[in-house]
């Protein structure tokens, strides 16, 4: 009986092993026990031999038959050594795959450390290069000028304004409207030190550019006697504005048959220069070089010195005459005046002449007044002449306008040149034309606020009573308006973003000419964080080359006005600048067509700013290049306009094709 449920227990019904361990029945004696044990023992530590034990461990029996069998003792033994080696085999396979498990878990946990590990590196160094990017471009944007490597110079120059020196010092930089853009602006920068700049950007249309040719000097007619009487005039305004008005002058003695006394600057409450004529240009030059034309005295004669000329009638001021009358005005009006008086004194004469309709060779005086009878005085030929020297690093030849700007000074840079094999390092001029005068007189906002407005306010109400006025009695633009019309001068970030946007590289040396830049030393952060070569007249030159100067703009207006047009490119920021136009005029008139001149449409740029928020880098510059190219063309003077500025026409220049 115990065989036979011994046996079911070992069977099942499909003829397989259970693969669990036989249980042991309650009718298997003690002694049974103690012999099953003994036999796992044995075959634990003994691998059976006979082939019978063999069969049966390897294969178990497959026997259909259900029924009970008998088995000896010594079967029943060996079944359970089957079952004992069975369990065995199991669990020792059991154990390869739990420790093959385990292994497995382990490698995949170092895989994933490793990998979790590798990825946070990863993000760590690419948050590094971006953290150390961020700040780079914070502190381009942010910076200060450095006292002795920036414009120190600036803040240590002498001020014109003395009532008027405290504004600009200690603000913050205004870049609360232009902070993303200046900084996409370095990063422009950053990345493109190695491509090449621009071909056009040293250079103008040299074909058409160079097809005219300077002819103003050429007289042909008898000179005047000057018979009718004396033409004084006292020019107001800074030297720009003086020069227009001796130029002008000139031609009104000539059209008047009159002889013109050597011309007297009126002192301005705001430039507050004594300068006179002869402080400035060369008189004798002035006198000689204008006789084949007019006749020239240094004083009135005696017997009008002591007439009273306002008591009888000869004294004509800006109010009395219209702007840009026509030369039948004088004929009419002061021409009389002089067969009475034999005297007429012009005070201001500012803008006093039309540029047309006028007599071909009146015309032409007028340039050959401009272009070849003002030359300034040696002292500031040879202050100039250094300041050249230095723009361009001690190396290279004299400038194709050097020999006008400087005269015999320009050899002593020849000289120099010859000794010197270094190659010549060109550099662009800047006219930042944002004096508190211009940014006043503009009626603009420029980012500062209420305190900005209440300041320019108190300086209109002191030196341009009548815009005051103006102001309050009539409805004028509004500040946007006039902004969007192009008519508010660039601030110092408008200008160096246009600068950055038609490519010129950081390296570029820059000469900044205005440099009584309305804000001071913090409006100028801007220029100098995007291009540290940036310098100014104050910078190169020591107080002791600057000390004859001194409190006498117009003198260090005059420097300016040779480092600009000596330049080999030159930037304006207003086209409506007397300065601009003066030094423009002068470029093209010598400059062969290799001087070139960057002319910003403001009204164009004024849309394109307005988008500063959210315009990319890459439109920005495609549409600033487009705006200033359509300026780069060479075109003939445009009728009624200032042949200062245009010298392309038949009275100053003469075509060679």
């Amino acid at each position: 009986m115990a065989s036979s449920n011994l046996s079911d227990t070992v069977l099942e019904s499909n003829g397989k092993p259970n693969e669990q361990e036989p249980p042991e029945s309650d009718e298997i004696g003690v002694s049974d026990r103690t012999g099953l044990n003994k036999a796992r023992a044995s075959s634990f530590h003994s691998r059976p031999s006979s082939p019978t034990s063999r069969s049966r461990q390897g294969s178990p029996s497959h026997s259909p038959r259900l029924g009970p069998s008998r088995l000896s003792s010594s079967d029943r033994s060996h079944a359970s050594s089957f079952w004992d080696l069975k369990e065995l085999g199991l669990g020792f396979r059991w154990d390869q795959k739990q420790q093959l498990k385990v292994k497995r878990k382990a490698a995949k946990a170092w895989y994933y450390r490793k990998r979790v590990k590798g990825l946070v590196g990863l993000i760590g160094l690419v948050g590094l290069f971006f953290l150390v990017n961020w700040i780079m471009l914070l502190r381009l944007q942010d910076q200060g000028v450095d006292s002795k490597a920036g414009v120190s110079g600036i803040s240590g120059s002498v001020s014109i304004r003395e009532k008027w020196r405290k504004y600009g010092k200690g603000k913050r930089p205004q870049k609360g409207t232009y902070g993303r853009m200046l900084a996409l602006a370095a990063h422009a920068l950053a990345e493109g030190q190695n491509k090449p700049e621009p071909k056009d950007l040293w250079q103008e249309p040299f074909v058409p550019a160079s097809a005219w040719r300077p002819c103003a000097d050429q007289c042909n007619w008898e000179a005047s006697e000057g018979k009718n009487g004396y033409i004084m005039v006292t020019a107001n305004g800074g030297i720009n504005q003086q020069r227009i008005a001796v130029c002008n002058a000139v031609v009104v003695a000539r059209l008047l048959n009159s002889t013109l006394v050597v011309p007297r600057f009126l002192y301005s409450s705001v430039w507050r220069d004594v300068s006179q004529f002869s402080d400035i240009y060369q008189e004798e030059h002035f006198i000689n070089y204008l006789t084949p034309d007019i006749r020239i005295v240094k004083e009135l004669p005696e017997d009008l010195r002591s007439l009273d000329l306002e008591a009888v009638g000869s004294v004509v001021t800006d109010e009395n005459i219209m702007k840009e009358a026509k030369p039948s005005f004088y004929l009419k009006k002061i021409l009389p005046i002089l067969f009475k008086n034999r005297v007429v004194h012009f005070v201001g004469f500012g803008n006093r002449l039309a540029f047309d309709p006028i007599p071909f060779q009146l015309q032409r005086l007028r340039c050959r007044c401009n272009f070849h009878a003002l030359q300034f005085v040696p002292k500031i030929q040879e202050t100039g002449a250094l300041l050249l020297q230095r723009l361009r690093q001690h190396a290279g030849h004299p400038g194709r306008l050097d020999h006008y700007l400087i005269g015999p000074s320009a050899e002593s840079i020849k000289k120099e040149s010859n000794n010197r094999t270094k190659k010549a390092s060109r550099y662009l001029a800047l006219h930042l034309r944002f004096e508190i005068d211009m940014v006043a007189h503009s009626l603009c906002e420029f980012g500062g606020g209420e305190e900005e407005r209440q300041e320019l306010e108190e300086f209109r109400e002191i030196h341009f009573p009548a815009l005051t006025l103006l102001k309050k009695t009539t409805k004028l633009p509004s500040p946007a308006e006039l902004r969007s019309e192009g008519l508010c001068p660039l601030t110092p970030e408008e200008a160096i973003l246009m600068l950055a946007a038609l490519g010129f590289k950081r390296k570029t040396h820059i000469f900044v000419a205005g440099s009584q830049i309305y804000g001071g030393q913090s409006r100028l952060a801007a220029l100098t964080s995007l291009y540290p070569n940036l310098v100014t007249k104050e910078k190169l030159l020591s107080s002791t080359e600057l000390e004859p100067f001194v409190n006498f703009s117009s003198q260090l207006a005059a420097l300016d006005f040779i480092g600009c047009t000596a330049t080999d490119a030159f930037a304006m920021t207003d086209s409506g600048s007397q300065f601009s136009s003066l030094v423009s005029g002068y470029r093209i008139y010598y400059g062969g067509g290799k001087m070139p001149t960057i002319r910003p449409n403001k009204r164009r740029l004024a849309d394109i700013f307005l988008k500063n928020s959210t315009i990319e880098w890459r439109v920005f510059e495609q549409r600033v290049r487009k705006a200033v190219r359509q300026t780069k063309h060479v075109q003939t003077r445009p009728k009624a306009r200032s042949i200062y500025r245009y010298p392309r026409c038949k009275e100053c220049m003469c075509r060679t094709d």
